[in-house]
């Protein structure tokens, strides 16, 4: 059974794309009387009508995730427009802590998928007071960021977005860092096909796209984070051993430990299974440890209480 915790915006846009791929029953909780309920009973009528035999089941009750392998943590305050990512920090770590305690107590034996903001910070929250290995405590947002790398570039080349392998590591955030030198069409650098000027806008435009959304139409994205959940699960569920861009715990890759990051991972059915280190050039480094950096800074500001 895989759990989604939290059916806001994203939550219930992730029971969707995870319904229409039909890899488990679901089981929808959140802590708004009715609401998962409400959902559940909603997507069963829309998978009925798709002929898709999946069982869709809401709960208030987070016992109701007992017997889940995967458990996908979409709950806390969603950015305003004008707030960054980190001025969530303190509103969302109180959530995760009790978030944590209902999972390790319900589900023990899951995968734990979060996409709560500051990604980051809460990943390395929730790893911190789940006491699970590693692997099996996973932030989705590379492959938001990653998608997102994909689409403005694919749009300035005239491709499809299935030609680009793009790599975004580092922080989700402002301090992101997309390597265009080694996001490729054929092998090929988009460095190597683009000017430095449509490099500079592609970058920009990927680092930005949270915050267009969300000025455009007053919340933060919600489709593009439901559809990365859901691919990520998809490798988890069937053990394809297939490579993302994922937020998991360091401890010496890439030189650094004790903090949560961005980099490419291959994903299976015991979670993040291998951590892959890019051969960076000593600018790459400099830029990604900075990120690194701005993480670290996030989870300073953690309550001490919480860790």
């Amino acid at each position: 059974m895989i759990t989604v915790i939290g059916t806001g915006m994203v939550g219930s846009s992730t029971a969707l794309f995870l319904a229409l791929k039909n890899l488990d029953d679901l089981m929808l909780i959140d802590i708004i009387e009715n609401l998962p309920q409400g959902h559940a009973l909603d997507l069963g009528h829309a998978m009925s009508i798709l002929g898709i035999d999946v069982k869709i089941e809401g709960s208030n009750d987070f016992s109701a995730m007992e017997g889940s392998d995967l458990v996908i943590v979409t709950a806390g305050f969603p950015r305003k427009p004008g707030m960054t990512r980190e001025e969530l920090v303190a509103k969302n770590a109180g959530i995760i802590v009790d978030i944590a305690g209902k999972i390790k107590k319900y589900a023990p034996d899951s995968v734990v998928l979060m996409t709560t903001n500051p990604l980051d910070a809460m990943a390395y929250l929730m790893y911190k007071k789940l006491g699970f290995p590693r692997e099996r405590v996973i932030g989705f947002s590379g492959v938001l960021d990653a998608g997102r790398l994909r689409y403005y570039a694919a749009k300035k080349l005239n491709v499809s977005y299935s030609s680009i392998v793009p790599v975004v590591i580092g922080m989700h955030g402002r301090k992101m860092f997309p390597v265009p030198r080694l996001s490729t069409i054929a092998g090929t650098p988009l460095t190597e096909l683009m000017s430095k000027e449509e490099i500079e806008e592609i970058v920009t435009e990927t680092i930005e796209a949270g915050g267009t959304i969300t000025k455009l139409r007053g919340f933060s994205s919600n489709f593009a984070p439901g559809a990365g959940v859901a691919v990520m699960a998809e490798a988890i569920k069937k053990d394809l051993k297939k490579v993302f861009l994922a937020s998991v715990y360091l401890d010496g890759e890439y030189g650094v430990k004790d903090v949560t990051a961005d980099v490419p991972v291959i994903l299976g059915r015991n979670g993040a299974e291998k951590i892959i280190e890019l051969p960076l050039t000593e600018d790459e480094k400099k830029a990604f440890l900075e990120s690194v950096e701005a993480i670290k800074t996030n989870i300073g500001q953690i309550p001490k209480e919480y860790l």
